[in-house]
C-alpha cells in the first residue's frame, strides 16, 4: 500500500505544536519506568506489550489474533507470543470464532478484565493528581478536544485505507 504524499502548504505553525505535544505525550506513557510505576499502583506485574494487548481488547474483544495484531500495529508473532503469555497467566482464552469454527479468537477472562480495570483506574487517579489544579471545565474542554481528534484521525484513516494506491 502506497502512502499518499503529504498535502501543500506545509502544516501551520499551530497543528505542528499539537504534534509536537502528542510526541511528548507519548514518549512519557511509554517510557519503562512510567510503565512500572503503573503497574504497582495497579497491583498488577504485565509488561507492556501485554498491556497494550489488554487494552485494545477491553474495549472491541473478542478478535482474531491477526486483527488484533493489525490494530496493534505489529507482526502477528509478537501478538502470538503475548497471547500465549496471557492465557498462561488466565488474562486471556482461545474461543472459537462463531463466524468460521476452524478460527480462533482471543477473549478476556475475569481476570484480564480485572486487571485492565485496575490498570486504567490507577492511570486516572495518577492522571487526577497530575491535573489537580485544572478546572473541570478545562477538563471538560480538553476530553471533548481529545475524543474528536481521534475521532477524525480515524475517520482519515478509514479513508486511506478505502483509497485506491496512486500511480507513482
Amino acid at each position: 500500500m502506497s502512502t499518499p504524499p503529504l498535502p501543500d502548504p506545509p502544516a501551520s505553525a499551530e497543528v505542528a505544536e499539537i504534534e509536537r505535544a502528542l510526541s511528548r505525550i507519548t514518549y512519557l506513557g511509554s517510557r519503562a519506568r512510567q510503565h512500572e510505576r503503573l503497574m504497582a499502583l495497579a497491583g498488577v506485574p504485565l509488561d507492556r506489550a501485554a498491556v497494550a494487548l489488554l487494552r485494545q481488547m477491553a474495549d472491541v474483544e473478542p478478535m482474531r489474533p491477526g486483527e488484533l495484531a493489525a490494530r496493534l500495529g505489529v507482526e502477528a508473532s509478537h501478538v502470538t507470543r503475548t497471547v500465549q503469555q496471557l492465557q498462561r497467566t488466565g488474562h486471556v482464552t482461545r474461543v472459537p470464532d462463531p463466524d468460521d469454527r476452524r478460527a480462533q479468537r482471543i477473549e478476556l477472562t475475569g481476570t484480564g478484565r480485572e486487571a485492565i480495570a485496575r490498570i486504567r483506574e490507577a492511570g486516572a487517579r495518577a492522571m487526577q493528581v497530575a491535573l489537580a489544579d485544572w478546572s473541570p471545565e478545562d477538563l471538560r474542554r480538553l476530553a471533548t478536544l481529545f475524543h474528536r481528534m481521534v475521532d477524525d484521525f480515524l475517520a482519515h484513516s478509514a479513508d486511506e485505507e478505502t483509497e485506491p494506491a496512486r500511480p507513482s
